[in-house]
């Protein structure tokens, strides 16, 4: 028996990393989120990059970020590296709703987004993702 290996062979393959599960509003509306966001843990550091990923080419490079640490562990202290720059983290457990986060970019302001629990079903997810849009 015969046998042709050459599509055996190891190939390269770009990586590509997760999108973020992100859904943004056409316009502001008092007292209403800029978006939604559903994150895949609850681990902030992890899931920055993600959303930069996505925030960054639209609104400029993100530099703060603001949480209740409630439902977010851990939760970094002070600056976090967010694909390859600072990003400035804040806690507010008393002042900010702990199902929202707080995100900055110098160039571009700020956006308040609600978070979608990671353990949230995709269906629930969607439609919490689609009333804020």
């Amino acid at each position: 028996m015969i046998m042709d290996t050459t599509q055996l062979r190891p190939h390269a393959a770009p990586f590509r990393p997760r999108a973020a599960r992100l859904v943004l509003g056409s316009a502001s509306r008092f007292g209403r989120p800029d978006g939604a966001w559903w994150p895949r843990t609850r681990d902030l550091a992890r899931e920055l990059g993600e959303l930069a990923d996505v925030i960054d080419p639209l609104w400029g490079r993100l530099t703060h970020v603001a949480v209740n640490p409630r439902h977010w562990q851990p939760v970094p202290h002070g600056v976090v590296v967010v694909n390859g720059h600072d990003v400035a983290v804040d806690r507010f457990t008393e002042v900010l709703n702990p199902h929202r986060i707080l995100l900055q970019s110098y160039t571009a302001g700020r956006w308040d987004l609600l978070v979608v629990p990671p353990p949230t079903s995709a269906s629930s997810a969607a439609r919490l993702m689609a009333a804020v849009a």
